[in-house]
């Protein structure tokens, strides 16, 4: 008989949560009965956990969507005129300045997709348009609308359009951010490359990262001079206000996950009295991520492994088939695997797919489900188990992704999700870091003592080392002014009476945002003091808590949402 605990992700029972407030703690229970009785909540759950949130892929390649479109025929305008699009959706894109700073010159265009309010926009119950930033930086919130727009829709409630958009240089949105001329260009220097490697997995592998990320800084800048340097955060959010005004409205309702959580604190620093609603989940350190030091993210990471091995543990064999007789050697063993794969890997032919289970497939898969250890832990376990038995098939197809497909032009909307504009984002927004080999050296050496899961969690970072940045003048507080584009960038404070409260949702294990955090954020947005935040103690975000699959956890956020009418209007 099985051992598991009723609070385990071995367990489909996980009823039990702590309110500090008993107030809350009544919109709690009132919410998650109100919620649950809804036909399709349950699936919005489900499909929730698998699209939302932060994720870890760097490789990008997203799984295609089956419902193709063509983008080409939505011509980019000043005002928004919407295409029916993907079945129950519509399109639109909407032209934005390139630069700010000069308002009438060259333009990028905005992709948006938006799930539409069931409501007549002259309702006096429509709340018009929720921006959606799945994360990144590099996310499509049209693809993340295209795939669960509607079940968005289903939590949040009919009276608001769903509305996800590309961020510039991001997917769909143009000009994009892209160091190469074609697909096929960027698959084949991935594969000169290694592509992502954990650093670790070979005695050159940090050196062998840098050498290629000065490559990638010579060709971005070859490439795109006149582009790359208007793709930053700063720009994002006032797109963002863009996007609210042309739909004849001021003030942004937003809900933003992990990295959408920087998105979001420089909006509401930005435009603090520009503020509906929103919701920041999964919250970075946002000082640290704008000087480029990447150095808070892991502290609690080892906290969310470590709970793998106890639950597995109280779990009992029969439930958890990577158990051993205590947690320690539940870790030992895994640490077993690690040696075996790195000096001898598994070769893996599955019906659809092949490869090699290595140590970075191995280290990177591990990675992923600690974001979401409710979903993935007991296929993980399972996985691991029979990779002890020699079948790394369960392991390698968790995170299997489509094999490329060259149409040998310029890149398809399949293709244009890269990783290319996600540094080129976090790399714009922060601070310069010294380019020389040694210096990353000790910076790694350090920040490996911190934290085991760094080689992974370095590859972000290392692309910046060789990022090139113009001459600047820097006023801490206000602006950065790059005096070869003329482009203003926003870097602080992070502080503002917001005209709305903001929600803040994180995790007291999680994988790479803290809630210790919060205290911060919650001091500097505030208004008359009324602030809420809501904790989680596993995983990223709240897509990945432990009480997903009862709807208590989404429950949670819409009792909160409504103690701060949060998303409901009086």
């Amino acid at each position: 008989m099985s051992t598991s605990s009723p609070m385990s992700p071995w367990s489909r029972s996980h009823r039990a949560i702590t309110l500090s407030s008993l107030v809350l703690l009544a919109i709690f229970v009132w919410a998650s009965t109100f919620l649950l009785s809804h036909a399709g909540f349950s699936q919005a759950i489900d499909e929730l956990v698998h699209y939302s949130g932060g994720h870890f892929d760097f490789s990008f390649r997203t799984p295609s969507i089956q419902n193709k479109f063509s983008w080409d025929a939505v011509e980019p305008l000043g005002t928004l005129m919407w295409h029916p699009c993907y079945e129950k959706l519509q399109c639109a894109r909407l032209t934005v300045p390139l630069n700010y700073s000069t308002p009438t010159g060259e333009k990028a265009a905005i992709a948006l997709t938006r799930f539409p309010s069931s409501l007549p926009h002259e309702s006096p119950e429509y709340r018009g348009p929720i921006l959606i930033n799945p994360g990144g930086p590099g996310g499509s919130g049209v693809q993340t609308v295209v795939r669960i727009g509607e079940l968005l829709s289903t939590v949040i409630g009919p009276q608001f359009d769903i509305l996800g958009f590309d961020p510039r240089g991001v997917g769909l949105s143009t000009p994009g951010a892209s160091f190469f001329e074609t697909a096929l260009e960027r698959e084949l220097w991935s594969g000169i490359s290694d592509g992502f490697q954990v650093i670790n997995a070979s005695s050159g592998g940090l050196a062998r990262a840098w050498a290629n990320a000065v490559i990638n800084g010579k060709l971005a800048w070859e490439r795109q001079p006149e582009i790359l340097g208007h793709i930053n955060t700063d720009q994002t959010a006032r797109d963002m206000l863009t996007i609210v005004k042309a739909h004849g409205r001021e003030k942004l309702s937003y809900w933003g996950f992990s990295y959408g959580s920087v998105l979001g604190a420089t909006f509401a620093s930005m435009f603090p009295n520009n503020i509906e609603r929103m919701v920041i989940d999964g919250v970075v350190d946002i000082e640290n991520y704008y000087q480029t030091l990447w150095s808070t993210n892991l502290i609690d990471t080892s906290k969310t492994m470590d709970y793998f091995f106890t639950s597995c543990h109280a779990a009992g064999p029969d439930t958890c088939l990577f158990h051993a007789p205590t947690p320690d050697l539940i870790a030992a063993n895994l640490t077993k695997l690690y040696d075996i794969v790195k000096v001898r890997p598994i070769p893996v032919r599955t019906s659809t797919s092949y490869g090699l289970v290595d140590y970075t497939r191995l280290r990177t898969s591990i990675f992923s489900s600690l974001y979401k250890p409710w979903v993935a832990y007991p296929a993980l376990a399972n996985a691991l188990a029979a990779l002890a038995q020699g079948d790394g098939a369960p392991l390698f197809s968790m995170y299997d992704l489509p094999k490329f497909q060259c149409d040998c032009g310029p890149d398809s909307e399949d293709s244009r999700f890269g990783k290319d504009a996600q540094t080129t984002i976090l790399c714009n927004d922060g601070d310069p870091i010294s380019s020389e080999f040694e210096t990353l050296q000790e910076y790694f050496k350090n920040m490996m003592k911190e934290s085991e899961w760094f080689e992974i969690w370095a590859n972000i970072r290392i692309p910046c080392t060789a990022w090139p940045h113009g001459p600047k003048t820097r006023f801490r507080g206000t602006y950065h002014l790059y005096s070869t584009t003329h482009l203003m960038r926003f870097q602080g404070p992070f502080k503002a009476n917001t005209s709305f409260p903001i929600l803040l949702i994180g995790n007291t294990a999680g994988t790479i945002s803290r809630h210790h955090y919060r205290p911060f954020f919650i001091h500097s947005c505030h208004r008359s003091g009324d602030t809420l935040v809501g904790r989680y103690e596993d995983g990223q975000g709240i897509s990945g808590c432990r009480s997903l699959d009862t709807g208590l956890s989404w429950a949670l956020l819409i009792g909160c949402a409504l103690h701060l009418h949060l998303f409901t209007y009086s």
